[in-house]
C-alpha cells in the first residue's frame, strides 16, 4: 500500500518541478517563444487525449467487468462525467473569484495577481488527483509494465502541460513589475498543491479499491475537459501566423502516448 502512495507523491513532485520549470523562463525571457509554447501544449493535449483512453478508461472498464454488479459501460460513464463534472466546477468557482474581484474598487494589480494564481493553483488540483489516482490503481493492476506505463504516462500528460502553466503565472506578474525571484517563488507555488492531491488520491484508491474503476475513469473526465476546454484552444491561439505547430503537437503526442501504450501493453 505505501509504496504506491510513495510513488503517486513523487510523480506529483515531478509533475510541481516541471511547473517550477515553466515558472522559470521568467529568469531568462520576459515571454517566452509562443511557436514553441504552442506546440508543447498542443503535444501535452495529445499526450493527455491518448492517455485518457489506454491508460485510463480502457483500465476502468476491465476492472468493472471483471468486478460484476453495475455494467462496465455505465461505471466509465459515470466516472468520466463525474471528472468532467467536477473540473467544470473548479472552472466556474475561479470564474466567479475573478468576477467578484473586478467589482473591488482599488487594489486592482493585487486582486489581478491574487485571481491569478487561484485560478492555476485550483486548477492543479484535480490534476494532482489524477495522476494519484493512476499511481494508486498500480495496486489492484500490480506492478507490470503495461500499468506501471499506464500511471507514468499521465504523469507525463500532467507534467508536460504544467510547464506553460508555471510560465502563464510568472511571466504575467513579472509584467506587473514583480521582481524575477517574486515571480518564479509565486509561480511555482501555484504547483505545490499537486503532491498533497496527489497523495490524497493515491490513498483514496489504495484504501476502496471498489471505487477505482469510478476513479480511473474521472481521472479520464477531467483529463479530457482539460485538453479540450483549455490547451487545445490555448495553443490555437496564433493559428492564422503558424497553421500546423500546434496541430501537428497534438498529432505527435497522440501517436508517441498510442505508441508507448499499446506497444508495452
Amino acid at each position: 500500500m505505501g509504496n504506491y502512495v510513495i510513488m503517486a507523491g513523487l510523480a506529483t513532485l515531478g509533475t510541481w518541478f516541471v511547473t517550477a520549470l515553466g515558472a522559470a523562463m521568467v529568469v531568462f525571457f520576459k515571454s517566452p517563444n509562443p511557436k514553441g509554447l504552442n506546440t508543447m501544449l498542443g503535444f501535452a493535449s495529445g499526450v493527455m487525449i491518448a492517455a485518457s483512453f489506454w491508460s485510463l478508461l480502457q483500465p476502468a472498464i476491465e476492472r468493472a467487468e471483471a468486478a460484476g454488479g453495475l455494467p462496465a459501460y455505465l461505471v466509465a460513464t459515470v466516472g468520466f462525467l463525474c471528472g468532467a463534472v467536477f473540473m467544470w466546477v473548479s472552472d466556474k468557482v475561479v470564474t466567479f473569484a475573478r468576477s467578484s474581484a473586478d467589482h473591488v474598487q482599488g487594489k486592482e494589480q493585487l486582486h489581478r495577481i491574487i485571481m491569478l494564481i487561484l485560478s492555476i493553483t485550483l486548477h492543479n488540483i484535480p490534476e494532482g488527483l489524477a495522476v494519484g489516482v493512476a499511481f494508486g490503481a498500480l495496486q489492484g493492476e500490480g506492478s507490470t509494465t503495461e500499468a506501471l506505463m499506464g500511471a507514468i504516462s499521465v504523469a507525463v500528460g500532467i507534467g508536460l502541460q504544467n510547464f506553460p502553466e508555471g510560465a502563464a503565472v510568472s511571466v504575467p506578474l513579472r509584467r506587473e513589475g514583480y521582481s524575477r525571484k517574486k515571480s518564479f517563488f509565486l509561480g511555482q507555488a501555484s504547483g505545490m498543491v499537486e503532491p498533497i492531491a496527489g497523495v490524497v488520491g493515491a490513498l483514496l484508491v489504495v484504501s476502496m479499491e471498489t471505487i477505482l474503476p469510478y476513479a480511473l475513469s474521472f481521472a479520464a473526465g477531467a483529463m479530457i475537459l482539460v485538453a479540450v476546454h483549455e490547451l487545445i484552444p490555448e495553443c490555437q491561439r496564433n493559428q492564422r501566423a503558424q497553421p500546423y505547430s500546434a496541430t501537428m503537437g497534438i498529432v505527435l503526442g497522440f501517436a508517441t502516448m498510442m505508441l508507448l501504450d499499446v506497444m508495452l501493453g
